[in-house]
C-alpha cells in the first residue's frame, strides 16, 4: 500500500504554518517564561550535582513528580544553606526550558530550608557525618592553658559580647586580648569565622603580632537561623584543625551548635568563656600566700629539727680535753725520751770511736815505754858521757821515725770528726722531727678547738637564745619542770639571771603587739605591788 501525504490528500493541518525545531523551541521557551515569571516551589532535594563550572544541578521532587533545577555559580556562592540530598527546601526562581534536551527546569535564585524541622534534620545529618570523621572525638581535644598570656577573641567588635568578655577578664585576671572582627550572622558569618580561626593559627611565634595561647569564638543568643553560620562545615573543620586550644561560647546555655562539639571546651555564655580562660587573681594570691606560709613553717620546722638533732649529736661528742689528752701525753713522753735518746746516741758514737781508736793502743803504749826508757837512758847517759847520750838519742830518733812511719794519727782525727758530724746530724734530725710533730699536733688541736667553738652553746646564746637551769646547774626542758623549781638560773649571752617561776597554770600567750609599739610597762603602765619586777610575761621574777 502506498503512503499518501496529508498535504496531498488535503487532511487536517494542511494549512498550518511550518516551524523549524529551533523556532518551535524558542516559542515554547517564551510561553513558559511569560506564564511563570516568578514561582516558589517546595519539595525534597534529590540529585545534587556540583560540576567544576561552579553551577549546581539538582532535582526537586515529591511523591508524584520531579522538577529539574539549576543554580548558577554566582547565586550558589551566596547561598546561606548548602543544598544536600534529602533536604526539604523552598526554592524561589523562574521556570524556563532547555531546548537542547527538550525539557523545562527551574532556575533557582534563592533556597531556604522548609521550616525548623528541615533545619534540624539537616543539622542532625551533618552532625552524624562529621562525627563519623572523628572531628568530635575526645582524644582530639587539647587542654586549655591555666594562665594564658594572650587571648584571641573571634566575635563582632560592636556587640555587647566583647564588652562582657573584656569586663570579666579585667575583674578576674587582666590579660592581653586580640580581637578578630567577624560577622556573627548572615551569609558572611561562616567564611569569616573560619578565616579568623585559621588566621590566628597562622601567626608565628615571636612575630610582631603575638600568637594567642587560647581562642574564644563568641556570639550572643539567637534563633536557629541566626546561629546557623556556626553549624557550617567550614567553621567546624577550622575549629577541629586549630592548633590553639579553642573555647566555644555561641548562644546561651540551651543553644547547641556544631562548633561546640568540635571545640576543645564549651562555655554556656561568653562571660563564662572568659571565666574558663583565666583564673581569679585574688584566689591565686591567697593560694600563693598559703603555700608561702607552709614553706616558711616547713623551713622553720626543718631547721628546728636539724638544730635539735645537732644538739643531740653534740652531746655524743667527746670533750676536747679527752681528745687532746692522749696526744699531749704522747708529746710529753717524746719530750722525756728525747734527752735520753740524744745521750744514748752520743754514747753509741763514743763507743764506736773508742773501738776504732783501740786498734792504735799497743803502738802508742810501745812509744810511751820507749820514751820512758829514753828518759832513763838520758839519766844514765849523764853518768856515762856525751858520746853514749848522743848514741842513745840517735837510736831513739831512729825507732821513733820507724814507728811514726807505721802509725798515723790522721785516721784517728778523721774518725773523730766523722763521729762528731754524725752526732750533729742526728741531733738536727731529732730536733726537726720533734718540731714537725709539735706543729702537726698544734694544728690538729686548733682544728678541734674550732669545731668545739662552732658547736658551743655560746654561739646559740649569741643569736638570742637562753639556757634555763636549776640553781644546782641541771637543765630544765619543760614548763612543768620549771614551775617545780624554787629558782631558775637563765643564762644569756653576757650573764646569768635568777628567776622565780610562777607556780600557777601557764597563761595564754600574750597577743602579738604591732611592730614598734612598746610593752605596757614601757608606756607608763606600772603596778606597785611591792614585789620585784616581773619579766617574761609574768612567768618569773627577776633578781
Amino acid at each position: 500500500m502506498d503512503l499518501i501525504d496529508d498535504d496531498e490528500a488535503g487532511g487536517p493541518g494542511a494549512n498550518a504554518p511550518e516551524f523549524t525545531v529551533s523556532e518551535l523551541s524558542g516559542a515554547i521557551k517564551r510561553s513558559v517564561e511569560q506564564g511563570f515569571p516568578h514561582v516558589r516551589v517546595r519539595g525534597e532535594l534529590g540529585r545534587v550535582s556540583r560540576p567544576s563550572s561552579g553551577h549546581l544541578y539538582l532535582d526537586l521532587k515529591d511523591d508524584r513528580a520531579v522538577l529539574s533545577a539549576v543554580i548558577w555559580r554566582g547565586t550558589a556562592q551566596g547561598l546561606r544553606t548548602k543544598p544536600e540530598q534529602g533536604m526539604e527546601v523552598v526554592a524561589t526562581g523562574r521556570i524556563t526550558t532547555f531546548p537542547g534536551q527538550s525539557r523545562y527546569q527551574l532556575v533557582i535564585e534563592s533556597l531556604a530550608p522548609a521550616g525548623l524541622g528541615a533545619l534540624m534534620a539537616l543539622l542532625e545529618r551533618r552532625k552524624k557525618a562529621l562525627e563519623a570523621e572523628g572531628l568530635f572525638a575526645a582524644d582530639r581535644k587539647r587542654p586549655v592553658p591555666y594562665l594564658p598570656e594572650v587571648i584571641g577573641v573571634v566575635t563582632s567588635p560592636s556587640g555587647a559580647v566583647i564588652r562582657d568578655i573584656l569586663h570579666r577578664l579585667r575583674d578576674r585576671f587582666p590579660r592581653h586580648v586580640l580581637v578578630w572582627p567577624v560577622s556573627v550572622q548572615g551569609e558572611r558569618c561562616a567564611p569569616e569565622v573560619a578565616e579568623a580561626i585559621r588566621g590566628f593559627n597562622a601567626l608565628p611565634r615571636g612575630g610582631p603580632v603575638p600568637r594567642p595561647d587560647v581562642l574564644i569564638v563568641a556570639r550572643g543568643g539567637g534563633s536557629v537561623e541566626d546561629l546557623w553560620g556556626f553549624n557550617e562545615e567550614a567553621v567546624v573543620r577550622a575549629a577541629a584543625d586549630s592548633a590553639i586550644p579553642l573555647i566555644s561560647a555561641v548562644g546561651h546555655e540551651t543553644d547547641t551548635t556544631l562548633i561546640d562539639l568540635a571545640a576543645d571546651l564549651r562555655a554556656p555564655t561568653p562571660t563564662a568563656a572568659a571565666e574558663l580562660a583565666v583564673p581569679v587573681r585574688l584566689d591565686l594570691m591567697a593560694a600563693l600566700a598559703g603555700l608561702e606560709e607552709r614553706r616558711r613553717s616547713g623551713l622553720a620546722r626543718g631547721l628546728s629539727d636539724r638544730r635539735r638533732r645537732l644538739r643531740d649529736l653534740g652531746r655524743l661528742l667527746p670533750r676536747p680535753e679527752t681528745i687532746l689528752a692522749e696526744r699531749v701525753q704522747r708529746l710529753d713522753e717524746f719530750a722525756q725520751r728525747l734527752p735520753r735518746g740524744l745521750t744514748a746516741a752520743l754514747q753509741a758514737r763514743r763507743l764506736a770511736f773508742e773501738r776504732r781508736a783501740g786498734r792504735f793502743g799497743p803502738q802508742l803504749m810501745r812509744w810511751v815505754v820507749d820514751q820512758r826508757r829514753a828518759m832513763r837512758d838520758r839519766s844514765v847517759a849523764g853518768r856515762f858521757g856525751p858520746a853514749l847520750l848522743a848514741a842513745l838519742l840517735r837510736d831513739a830518733r831512729r825507732r821513733l821515725e820507724a814507728t811514726g812511719g807505721r802509725v798515723s794519727l790522721a785516721p784517728l782525727h778523721r774518725s773523730h770528726s766523722t763521729a762528731r758530724a754524725g752526732v750533729s746530724a742526728l741531733e738536727e734530725r731529732l730536733l726537726r722531727a720533734g718540731s714537725g710533730r709539735l706543729e702537726a699536733d698544734r694544728a690538729r688541736l686548733n682544728a678541734q678547738a674550732r669545731v668545739l667553738e662552732t658547736l658551743s652553746h655560746k654561739r646559740t646564746l649569741a643569736r638570742g637564745f637562753a639556757l634555763v637551769r636549776t640553781e644546782e646547774g641541771q637543765l630544765v626542758a619543760t614548763a612543768e619542770d620549771a614551775r617545780a623549781q624554787a629558782r631558775l638560773r637563765v643564762t644569756f649571752r653576757d650573764d646569768d639571771v635568777l628567776l622565780v617561776p610562777d607556780p600557777g597554770p601557764a597563761s595564754a600567750p600574750a597577743p602579738r603587739r604591732p611592730r614598734g609599739q612598746k610593752p605596757a610597762a614601757q608606756q607608763g603602765e606600772t603596778r606597785d605591788t611591792g614585789a620585784p619586777e616581773r619579766s617574761g610575761g609574768g612567768q618569773g621574777e627577776l633578781f
